[in-house]
């Protein structure tokens, strides 16, 4: 377990180390101090277990403060009175996910406090049209960030399988491992026998080992709707963009499902030139699958004139 807290002087504890948000929204994280010493810093930063590190985002010396970082432009102290350090995330995205430490520097002394930002939203595993196992880590990264999404954290796909997901396949998450999450154990996925879970293949080689994805996106801001017809791939696109949207990525219609309870029986080209549907509300004719999800039909051929489209509209 980790050492007993330090006692601390300055620093009041959070009352609640969890900050629940969502993409798109703002987020303050509470720092709050109980006095004020002589001459002292706050400094907040974000921890990276990835690369076991800390990258600051903000010092103030109660006076005058300076940012740094790729989160610069989206953070402020709030300071809604001179006790307040609370940090506040404007405009939270995806990435901004993770633990935060604020800590007061003071002469000698230094405490400090750790608070959790976690985004709600959803998990999806990904693989691209030319069938499973086929990223290595850096692909998996990349094709999450092209769906309008990133590799998921494990807490993330841990909750996912909490919430149903069930899935055969193994995948990357952010920090390099490979897991896939069984909810009924199978003869094809580990067997029978194993224990429901999240099965982990550990930490795998960056380069060389190829997997699928687990993807996490979160609320959009914009929303996603169907056009029907029977269009091939090039004309469900045009039909978007003749309204000024795009076809979807798969990270949005997972996100429409998911916050907007979108609802559809009817299978629609998606930007990485899939075919889905999302179901909130299962039913017979619509897939017979007993829980809501979104459906997949693959990847048909680019030419087949069997679908309508789903658009995005920012």
């Amino acid at each position: 377990g980790a050492a007993a807290p330090l006692h601390l002087q300055y620093l009041l504890e959070p009352l609640h180390p969890t900050v629940h948000t969502q993409r798109g929204a703002t987020a303050t994280l509470p720092c709050v101090l109980r006095a004020l010493p002589r001459n002292y810093r706050v400094k907040w930063s974000k921890v990276e277990p990835a690369n076991y590190g800390e990258n600051v985002i903000i010092i103030t010396n109660g006076l005058f403060h300076k940012n740094y970082g790729p989160l610069s432009p989206r953070v402020r102290l709030r300071h809604s009175h001179r006790y307040d350090a609370s940090l506040t995330i404007s405009d939270v995205a995806l990435e901004d996910e993770g633990r935060y430490r604020c800590q007061l520097v003071n002469r000698l002394e230094d405490e400090s406090i750790s608070l959790t930002l976690h985004l709600e939203g959803v998990v999806f595993p990904y693989q691209p049209s030319n069938g499973r196992y086929k990223f290595n880590y850096h692909e998996a990264k990349r094709a999450c960030e092209q769906q309008d999404s990133r590799l998921a954290t494990y807490q993330q796909l841990y909750k996912a399988w909490t919430e149903g997901l069930d899935w055969c396949n193994a995948g990357w998450i952010l920090d390099g491992t490979v897991h896939y999450p069984i909810i009924n154990s199978r003869e094809p996925c580990g067997g029978r026998l194993l224990l429901p879970g999240v099965r982990t293949y550990g930490a795998r080689d960056k380069q060389k080992d190829r997997f699928d994805a687990f993807c996490f996106t979160s609320a959009l801001q914009g929303q996603v709707y169907f056009i029907r017809g029977h269009l091939n791939f090039k004309e469900a696109a045009q039909a978007c963009r003749n309204q000024g949207a795009a076809l979807a990525k798969v990270g949005q219609l997972y996100s429409a499902w998911k916050f907007s309870q979108l609802d559809r029986c009817d299978g629609g080209w998606l930007a990485d030139g899939s075919v889905r549907y999302p179901i909130t509300t299962p039913r017979q004719r619509c897939g017979g699958l007993p829980e809501p999800g979104v459906r997949s039909f693959g990847f048909p051929s680019k030419e087949m004139r069997t679908y309508g489209s789903y658009c995005f509209v920012g």
